[in-house]
């Protein structure tokens, strides 16, 4: 696991959280989840009879919730994932962690709930590592977790110590911000916290704005079909155009998805407010939360490790007048002129992270010999090391790909001044004989195994010039 990282997750009832969820489910063996917690955003929140608010956009009262209904697949497929990976946890240590959270309006932190409060228990917990506060839809149930916590120990002995614990290991991450309570709360209160916002229009409901042409075949009704809803308990869960289902109780004018072979006339005659253009049924919708899970999958490119190293979440760049808070590279939601792929972001990715998701899925239904699991790249040695301008550096490392299939590597550089060629013992790089003092050279090795569908594993090298 990526640093030993507890990981947090509050979200809102959007059918793109329930794919981000389906999703980071299986990847549970390798990310340690403390906590599922229900809550609200600008988008949806359930109301509040008592102070005159109405219900927007949340399901029907009773309705089965998406945290739950995401366990409630995993739980059909968890002895077949197991078969693959004994980490998987059991289902049931799952809900023990699902909690309801602050849910009444926009920006909901009026009193602890019972979701707010395992936050806080997290954050507080004696355990090793970072904790990763994931915002799916609003910060406040984070907000509320904070503010109990100061609320207890602001006036004790003990303030600043467990103030300078939390600060010190806790990194908020939000896709942009879905109510006001990281600007009203979080950030006048706690200044010292590490915030990043991932928002990313790659894994969005406008992926097919800015995927690279090569790759968006992975958005089709086809593919779709073929490697995502037809496949296992989990499979059929995910939401696709044209599935039959909608989000909220009552008529919802934003909520068209699941409508099949409907006209943009049909859908607004009826009422809908038609703001993404529609699909083929079958067709990939939306995971727009996926870049706060995926940062923190073991592949070896440590996207968690620093908001600078970029992934298959996304990269971050400072903030221009916030110190501690870092923005998404790349995110221009609802504009196809913008840059589709920088270095960093999230887009290049989107063919490799779709083949794993098929090759997870498979193992949902199948035994482990009769599905791929992706390479690794072995390093021997550091991945961080200093180097002196002009200076040829060797940087060993071998791959192991647990089916035995043939792996093929390359090599390249994403960030500094040099060249890399990869070598029968691993890849030998070239340092720039101008290269600054104090700047890092990255390098990336990726590893491609010729399995179905092909996996890809990779290494981060950071050269720092001494």
């Amino acid at each position: 696991m990526v640093n030993d990282a507890r990981i947090i997750v509050t979200t809102d009832p959007e059918l793109d959280d329930l794919n981000s969820m389906l999703r980071l489910l299986l990847y549970s063996n390798e990310i340690d989840i403390a906590a599922l917690v229900y809550s609200s955003s600008r988008f949806h929140y359930t109301g509040d009879p008592a102070r005159g608010i109405a219900p927007h956009r949340w399901p029907a009262p009773g309705a089965r919730l998406h945290i739950d209904e995401a366990v409630d697949a995993y739980a059909e497929a968890y002895e077949s994932l197991r078969r693959h990976d004994a980490r998987y946890p059991h289902p049931e240590r799952l809900r023990s962690i699902t909690a309801m959270g602050n849910v009444a309006t926009e920006g909901d932190m009026a009193a602890p709930t019972p979701g707010s409060d395992l936050v806080r228990d997290v954050l507080l917990a004696d355990a090793p590592g970072q904790v990763f506060a994931q915002a799916w839809g609003g910060t406040n149930t984070i907000a509320r977790a904070l503010l109990s916590i100061e609320e207890e120990y602001a006036d004790t002995a003990e303030w600043d110590e467990v103030r300078a614990r939390i600060v010190g290991r806790t990194v908020i991450t939000s896709f942009a911000e879905q109510d006001g309570t990281f600007a009203e709360y979080i950030r006048p209160h706690w200044p010292d916290l590490e915030f990043r916002d991932v928002a990313t229009t790659a894994w969005g409901y406008f992926a097919w704005d800015v995927v690279a042409p090569e790759a968006q075949k992975y958005l089709t009704a086809e593919w779709m079909r073929e490697n995502v809803s037809s496949v296992g308990p989990i499979g059929a869960a995910y939401r696709v155009w044209g599935d039959g289902r909608q989000m909220a109780d009552g008529f919802d004018d934003e909520d068209y998805f699941g409508i099949p072979d409907a006209t943009r006339e049909e859908l607004e005659a009826t009422g809908y407010r038609v703001w993404a253009p529609l699909r083929e049924n079958g067709a990939w919708i939306s995971e727009g939360d996926t870049s706060n899970v995926a940062m923190h999958i073991d592949n070896g490119l440590r996207n968690a490790e620093h908001p600078s190293f970029g992934g298959w979440g996304g990269r971050q760049v400072p903030h221009a007048d916030d110190p501690k808070r870092w923005t998404s590279v790349g995110f221009g939601p609802w504009d196809p002129s913008a840059p589709m792929v920088d270095a960093g972001e999230v887009a290049q990715w989107f063919g490799a992270f779709q083949r794993d998701l098929a090759a997870r899925l498979r193992w949902t239904v199948a035994a482990p010999e009769d599905a791929n699991h992706a390479p690794r790249v072995v390093v021997e040695g550091p991945l961080d090391r200093g180097v002196r301008p002009g200076e040829r550096v060797e940087l060993a490392f071998s791959t192991a790909d647990p089916d035995g299939d043939a792996v093929a590597v390359s090599a390249r550089i994403v960030a500094g001044d040099g060249t890399v060629s990869v070598s029968e013992a691993g890849c030998v790089v070239d340092v720039a004989a101008d290269a600054q003092p104090g700047t890092a050279i990255q390098v990336i090795v990726e590893a491609v195994d010729d399995g179905t569908p092909a996996l890809t594993g990779y290494a981060r090298f950071v050269l720092t010039v001494g």
